[in-house]
């Protein structure tokens, strides 16, 4: 691969476990209620922040090579070699013709690797820009990174691909997933983000298949906010991040590599999109499997569950994204949102993850408006934002590959009655869909009981999506699952 920024032609001991309870529980009232519920979830996020970031780390060790490949455009004398180049995630003015063509490219130096005799391990990486299409049917950019493994591919065929989405980030560029590969932990600015999506990667790289992260519409590229959650901008750039790693020069892939994708959570949806929009969208690409991790389905749902919980910036974000893809919420926002509302919304608008839990544990929506109208609440008296997240809704078209959607019976976040909900209506379009209940006990915390899925399902789906790559068949339950 090439090694240099390149455009094409034009055509620490981890924190101890804190108890929690559902914020229901608290008997405090008023502002005593909120400042406990946010303390507590303040306490939860610390622990789980913590344990996401000795997991990052147990993957491999930081080597003190790790920095920004070398430009080659006249902006390389005055870049320095940190995570996120802003001249590299700044669009051109003029996009290519075609969805999924590169736009620019360069090396990324992973920040967590060894040294080998054939190159770093666990692989070597390109950053990405590529065309995608939003969900106004405008051309957009999008950035991402391609990660080639150095391990060898023992499965069937040829050395395969798997497309991830990330799951929750945050929304301020300097979240992005390509970043958190260079940097696994960023506090820059006073940000805390942490690159949890690196252990998925480094277990599909340690079995010799290749990876392409996506970025997302708008995260990481400085022209946009991240459009978070949304269904048609989330299932397109994940389909044109396979397109731009086929396109790139120097890699083992071929054009019989076959191709799975794999996301949880915020990705989960993503790949939940990118698997049903395939056949009109991207039918050039066959989709070997596809792992569906507690997808945002259905997003009426899911944002009422997230009100007032740990990850209340959640909120925020979904709200800032569609107001950028649906500005006729302007006038909405604007009817309904107090100073406090606002406030909170353009600071989470630079936020990662971290900030959003440290920050806004615990946060209610009727607290962000005039009259103390909850987003249930708007979503019931507005018809126009009801529209809005219907359009959202995942599961009216049917993915042509096999699908695992993965749920843990607890989780109570991104609830699992919506998910397994999904895997319903996929099994009554006939879908080759694999259901798993992920059995855990109720942690008492909504973030835990969704967190703690990814990490005990997290084996099992990296093994099915190998197994289907490596062209083994899938044994679909929908019999289980059925209405």
């Amino acid at each position: 691969m090439n090694p240099r920024h390149t455009e094409p032609a034009a055509a620490p001991k981890p924190a101890e476990p804190v108890p929690a309870s559902d914020p229901a529980s608290v008997p405090e009232s008023g502002p005593a209620r909120s400042n406990a519920r946010r303390r507590r979830g303040v306490a939860v996020g610390r622990t789980l922040l913590a344990a996401a970031l000795v997991a990052t780390a147990g993957v491999a060790v930081q080597t003190t090579s790790a920095g920004a490949g070398e430009r080659t455009d006249a902006a390389s004398a005055a870049s320095a070699a940190t995570a996120g180049d802003p001249d590299f995630y700044r669009p051109p003015a003029e996009l290519p013709a075609s969805n999924g063509e590169l736009v620019r490219t360069e090396e990324l130096r992973l920040g967590l690797s060894l040294p080998g005799i054939d190159g770093p391990l666990p692989g070597s990486a390109t950053r990405l820009m590529y065309r995608s299409i939003d969900s106004r049917g405008e051309p957009v950019a999008v950035t991402g990174a391609y990660i080639e493994p150095a391990a060898k591919w023992k499965g069937g065929g040829e050395r395969p691909l798997v497309a991830l989405a990330p799951g929750t980030m945050g929304q301020g560029d300097q979240c992005a997933a390509s970043k958190a590969l260079e940097k696994p932990l960023s506090l820059e600015s006073g940000s805390v983000s942490v690159g949890y999506e690196n252990l998925a990667i480094y277990r599909f790289l340690a079995r010799g298949v290749a990876v392409v992260v996506t970025d997302y519409v708008g995260l990481g590229t400085t022209d946009r906010p991240h459009t978070y959650v949304n269904r048609l901008d989330a299932g397109h750039a994940v389909l044109d991040a396979v397109r731009a790693a086929r396109s790139l020069p120097d890699t083992s892939l071929t054009p019989a590599s076959r191709i799975g994708l794999y996301g949880y959570s915020e990705g989960g949806g993503a790949t939940g999109s990118a698997a049903e929009l395939q056949p009109g969208y991207a039918p050039e690409i066959e989709l070997a499997g596809s792992y569906v991790g507690a997808p945002p389905a259905d997003l009426t749902e899911v944002l009422a569950a997230v009100d007032g919980s740990t990850l209340a910036s959640a909120l925020g974000w979904s709200i800032n994204g569609f107001l950028d893809s649906d500005p006729e919420l302007g006038p909405i926002l604007d009817k309904y949102t107090n100073d406090k509302g606002k406030d909170a919304l353009r600071k989470l608008s630079e936020a990662c993850v971290g900030d959003g839990i440290l920050g806004y544990a615990g946060a209610r929506s009727e607290d962000w408006t005039k009259n103390g109208e909850s987003i249930p609440e708007i979503v019931a008296a507005e018809p126009e934002v009801a529209a809005i997240l219907d359009r959202q809704r995942i599961g009216r078209l049917a993915p042509t590959g096999p699908v695992r959607v993965a749920t843990g019976t607890r989780d109570n976040l991104v609830t699992h009655e919506q998910a397994r909900t999904l895997a319903a209506d996929w099994c009554a379009k006939d879908a080759r869909v694999t259901y798993v209940p992920v059995q855990l006990p109720d942690a008492g915390e909504k973030l835990v009981n969704h967190f703690l899925p990814l990490i005990a399902d997290q084996g099992a789906a990296v093994n099915w999506v190998t197994n289907r790559l490596s062209g083994e068949p899938d044994s679909p339950n929908c019999s289980t699952v059925r209405r």
